[in-house]
């Protein structure tokens, strides 16, 4: 482990010890750290919505793997994603779901493969869903704005790194964020984002979830 600054040490512990406490790893810790920003939401309307996002930056994950054109007709992915969601809340949020709130589970639920075809990715971009997403983040008060930017910013990182392993700078992401929000969403300069070797570890733990298949890369070289 990397010695930090010490203005960078309270960053550094919140993402370490938080990691333990995923409860669907798959989706990494700054998605789970969303759930929770969701909680903190007073108002019920803008707090649906949240959520509404948060459900497609969760389906973003999906898409850098194994999407499919017809997959927005299909109920039951759907349906998975927002049960996910109630169980990364604890069965706390307190949302207007399109499908019935599901009931607290004994044990933690499995990702599993959606059942779909596959179509190309950009590999450069960051999808329409995730700018959508910013865009409508953009919107929120400026207190929501600043709770997300964190775990957005560290989201970009984490989706730029699936394909570029071996460079990234955290300025051109952190600007990227800037851009894609006209502006709105920004975090310190002197923040540091999450070290590239432990999203590039929790990318390899959860190859199936972040990175396209090793077929479709080889077609698109």
């Amino acid at each position: 482990m990397h010695v930090f600054y010490h203005k960078h040490y309270n960053t550094r512990m919140e993402y370490n010890t938080k990691r333990n406490n995923l409860t669907i790893r798959e989706y990494g810790r700054n998605v789970q750290k969303m759930v929770e920003q969701l909680k903190l939401i007073e108002d019920r309307d803008k707090r649906t919505e949240a959520a509404k996002a948060v459900v497609r930056t969760m389906d973003q994950l999906n898409q850098n793997t194994d999407t499919a054109s017809n997959k927005a007709d299909s109920i039951d992915y759907w349906h998975k994603l927002w049960d996910h969601l109630f169980a990364m809340s604890n069965y706390e949020l307190d949302v207007d779901s399109p499908f019935p709130k599901v009931e607290k589970m004994v044990e933690k639920p499995v990702m599993e493969k959606p059942d779909y075809n596959k179509h190309h990715i950009r590999l450069r971009t960051y999808g329409r869903n995730m700018e959508r997403i910013i865009k409508e983040v953009s919107q929120y008060p400026a207190e929501q704005r600043e709770r997300l930017a964190k775990p957005l910013v560290n989201h970009l990182k984490m989706l730029y790194l699936t394909f570029n392993r071996d460079s990234v700078n955290d300025n051109v992401i952190k600007q990227q964020l800037s851009d894609l929000s006209d502006g709105l969403i920004t975090v310190p300069e002197d923040y540091a984002l999450a070290p590239t070797k432990e999203l590039n570890q929790l990318i390899s733990n959860n190859a199936f979830f972040v990175t396209p298949p090793a077929k479709k890369m080889k077609k698109m070289k």
